[in-house]
């Protein structure tokens, strides 16, 4: 009988639970209609919502201090708070969460700052994870404007001018010119409206938290597959091999048998690392040859010879740039993740070379550029990519992407690294505008100014290190998430049969290779590309058409 009676208790409870909830919802409703006008229309202490989103720090009226829902009583304050932070909006009675906001807006805090805005590293290019300030354009104290550049970055690829966003007044540069390795996200730099406020950031810098909130991706912990790896030797039971122990001090002596003394010095093992098993923890022969087969390799002795040859070499040690990071780390990923192939072709371009010639006389006698080997390989790539659309895609891992613009990647070698600026719709183009774009990119890429729309979104890559360096042949790795590269190598005459019996002639043959993905690229589907390829460029007419 008690148990009934404690469950009729409950459900009359639990029938009256929306009956509370719409009396506390009506309590919410009057506080906002008729008794909270009077405070809350002339008031300032009444809590705003500007349009953007930015929060100010100012509390609620009295009246609205404390709200019960019949769950727990709330205290409500809004002394500090962030642009970022979840807050809480009230209306005609109803409570709505409002979404995490991005930007970084900060105001009124516990050291009594005022309103302020953190400028984070931008993230300027889709593999860029730090950057490098170059210069400020801006001073501390200068006032900045939407639109005015604010610094130079340097990212991954380029130097890109980063702008300023919302008017106001530079007061803290947290890194200065020349400042390296800065995370995105990272806080570099502190605008505030008011220009009376400037003085109050001078010693100002970004909390650790906020810090470690911008660079938690990269420093995450390393993945458990290394840690197992790193620990399986000492977790195998083995029960003779003799454990590693700490090395002992200067004053400790190692006691060893002769016969272990002379094996541990002809298999290059340090005594300090055995635990000796005889008497007395003496070290004997079996406790090194237990050491050796526990999968210990022997130690080469880097020693006193690997100092002495170190120290006999001269050497400089070279700075590494960002876009040369960034370019190995990925060679590395297309290396190791990409199932290249290869096919190579030779092709004859006397005809090549004869149109080349025809169309530079035309372009010398109307005052226009000079058209190269690579401008006529470039235009040949793109028409028999649109021929071969299957070529002009790129892998992921539910679907094969194939692109409707041809966009040609063409590889420039320059002092800070390899650029692979892009010429768009190559296969619309002329030969002369194809041309002139590769100069004006390849001239950026040098001075390293090239902008992310100059080097992004391209479907192909052509490389040449025949024409430049006369390189025969060679193959080319694929710039992920491309499915393909065209390696082309130089020109060179060779001895051909002729029309009749005991004749021979001159042609000029240059060879290229073609680095496939294979998860894209079938075989057949990359002979069909480079057959269409040799096409153009064997019959060269044929791209004018």
């Amino acid at each position: 009988m008690s148990s009934a009676s404690h469950l009729l208790n409950h459900s009359r409870k639990l029938r009256n639970a929306s009956k509370l909830l719409h009396h506390e919802r009506a309590l919410l409703v009057r506080c906002f209609s008729s008794d909270a006008q009077s405070s809350t229309k002339p008031s300032r202490d009444t809590w705003k919502t500007r349009s953007h989103g930015y929060e100010s720090s100012t509390s609620l009226a009295p009246n609205f201090t404390k709200l019960s829902f019949g769950i727990q009583k709330r205290n409500i304050s809004m002394a500090t708070m962030k642009r970022g932070s979840v807050g809480e909006s009230y209306f005609n009675g109803e409570i709505s969460r409002s979404s995490q906001l991005q930007s970084r807006r900060s105001y009124a805090s516990p050291s009594d700052l005022p309103p302020h805005q953190e400028i984070g590293m931008p993230s300027l290019s889709p593999t860029m994870t730090e950057g490098n300030i170059a210069r400020w354009l801006k001073k501390e104290g200068d006032k900045v404007s939407p639109g005015e550049v604010l610094c130079e970055v340097e990212t991954d690829k380029a130097t890109v001018e980063m702008e300023c966003m919302e008017e106001g007044y530079l007061a803290r540069i947290i890194h200065g010119d020349g400042s390296k390795e800065i995370k995105v996200g990272e806080v570099i730099a502190i605008t505030v409206e008011d220009e009376d406020d400037i003085a109050k950031f001078k010693d100002y810098q970004p909390s650790s938290s906020e810090r470690d909130a911008a660079t938690a991706k990269e420093t995450s912990a390393p993945p458990p597959p290394k840690k197992e790896e790193v620990e399986k030797p000492a977790q195998e039971p083995e029960p003779k091999v003799s454990k590693p122990s700490a090395p002992p001090s200067s004053g400790d002596r190692i006691f060893a048998s002769p016969l272990a003394r002379k094996l541990a010095e002809e298999k290059n093992v340090p005594l300090s690392s055995i635990k000796g098993t005889g008497p007395e923890g003496l070290i004997v022969k079996g406790d090194i040859e237990d050491y050796l087969a526990s999968g210990v390799k022997e130690v080469s002795a880097p020693s006193k010879a690997k100092v002495a040859t170190d120290a006999a070499l001269d050497y400089t040690d070279i700075p590494v740039s960002q876009i040369r990071k960034i370019t190995a780390s990925r060679l590395l990923l297309s290396k190791q993740t990409i199932p290249h192939y290869y096919l190579t072709v030779d092709t004859c371009v006397d005809k090549l070379m004869s149109l080349r010639t025809q169309l530079n006389s035309l372009q010398e006698a109307s005052g226009g550029a000079r058209i190269s080997v690579n401008d006529l390989v470039i235009k040949a790539a793109a028409l028999a990519l649109r021929k071969v659309p299957q070529c002009n895609s790129s892998w992921t891992n539910d679907y094969i992407r194939q692109f409707h613009n041809v966009n040609v990647n063409v590889a420039v070698q320059t002092d800070h690294g390899l650029f692979v600026p892009v010429i768009r719709d190559a296969d619309k183009k002329g030969l002369s505008t194809i041309g002139e774009e590769v100069k004006q990119l390849a001239k950026k890429a040098k001075e390293n100014s090239l902008k992310p729309q100059d080097y992004e979104g391209g479907t192909f890559t052509v490389s040449n290190l025949g024409g430049p360096f006369g390189v025969k042949q060679f193959c080319a790795i694929i710039n992920p998430p491309q499915s393909g590269i065209l390696a082309v190598g130089s020109a060179e005459k060779r001895v051909v049969p002729g029309s009749g019996a005991g004749e021979f002639q001159f042609a000029s043959f240059m060879s290229v290779t073609l680095s496939c993905d294979h998860r894209v690229i079938d075989g057949a589907i990359g002979a069909e590309w480079l057959k269409a390829f040799k096409g153009y460029i064997e019959n060269p007419e044929s791209m004018l058409l």
